[in-house]
């Protein structure tokens, strides 16, 4: 009768390590034989220059995991955990991650064009130059996430969380960052030298964020919140600023010309030095905003409230006192 127990968990056991070994699941996991692992313990796995690309890996949990180089071309990670992996300069273009855990995730230089990590988790993500064109982040986590000089061309960043974001010469031309938002009050995003030009930013919540020298050009910023934000020398030329909220801004020396502040809130901005030629600024309030070195050449100043224009440059004379 022992024997027979002894033997029947001699089978259990052999059949579930071979099990495990056909599934390639835990540290036994070879792609080369099968790239299929959903839900599999890959902690620390070393698959540097591995080729994963269309690989199933369905929650599986690759915390720490070495993935350096890798081809995760068209993988499927949904919900997957990957906290602290080492992606540097891997492929994982028009991969799926929605819902992946990618905290703390190191993807310098790696290529995630087409990516969707839609409500993923991207809390202190290293993205520095990675390739992030066309890819879908709508609700994804991205505070203190760095993503200097990254390339978010034509990216979706619907309602992201950008706490602390630093996005200092990223790329954003045409991106979509409509109700793109911050959750702590006193946090705030940095996008210094960012080319945004054409880029979607209405009803974004970028209080107090550093968008020194960024390029906005044509970008479109209706109801934005933009207080206290540092915008000095930016480029705005020909942006929407309709109804957005400036105020206490510092817009010296920005390019202003041909943008539209209808409506735009500039109580106590700075916009000393400001290029404001041909700008529409009807209705805008400008109630204790420094106006000197302004340029309002042919400038749309009707019914503007709280204006002083002591010290701007070629006002319109029909909105001159006598």
């Amino acid at each position: 009768m022992c024997k027979i127990l002894a033997m029947r968990i001699l089978t259990i056991t052999l059949t579930t390590l071979l099990l495990l070994v056909i599934s390639g699941c835990g540290q036994s996991y070879n792609p080369e034989r099968d790239k299929d692992c959903p839900g599999c313990d890959l902690v620390g796995v070393q698959l540097e220059g591995a080729n994963l690309s269309g690989a199933n890996l369905y929650g599986a949990d690759l915390t720490e995991a070495n993935l350096t180089a890798a081809d995760l071309s068209e993988a499927n990670l949904f919900q997957a955990r990957l906290v602290k992996a080492k992606l540097t300069a891997a492929k994982l273009t028009a991969a799926s991650l929605s819902g992946a855990n990618l905290s703390k995730v190191n993807l310098y230089d790696a290529n995630l064009s087409g990516v969707i990590l839609t409500d993923a988790f991207l809390d202190d993500a290293i993205l520095t130059k990675a390739n992030l064109t066309h890819a879908v982040l709508d609700r994804a986590i991205l505070r203190r996430a760095e993503l200097s000089r990254a390339n978010l061309t034509k990216a979706n960043l619907t309602h992201a969380v950008l706490d602390g974001a630093n996005l200092t010469g990223a790329e954003l031309s045409g991106a979509n960052l409509t109700m793109a938002n911050r959750v702590l009050a006193e946090s705030y995003v940095i996008l210094t030298d960012a080319n945004l030009s054409g880029a979607d930013l209405s009803h974004a919540d970028l209080q107090g964020a550093d968008l020194t020298k960024a390029n906005l050009t044509d970008a479109f910023l209706y109801m934005a919140n933009l207080t206290g934000t540092d915008l000095t020398s930016a480029n705005l030329s020909g942006a929407n600023l309709t109804e957005a909220n400036l105020t206490e801004a510092n817009l010296s020396g920005p390019d202003l010309f041909g943008a539209n502040l209808k409506l735009a809130n500039l109580s106590g901005a700075n916009l000393s030095g400001a290029d404001l030629t041909r700008a529409n600024l009807t209705e805008a309030y400008l109630i204790e905003a420094d106006l000197t070195g302004a340029d309002l050449t042919g400038a749309d100043l009707d019914d503007v409230i709280g204006a002083d224009f002591t010290g701007a440059l070629n006002v319109p004379e029909r909105y001159l006192k006598d």
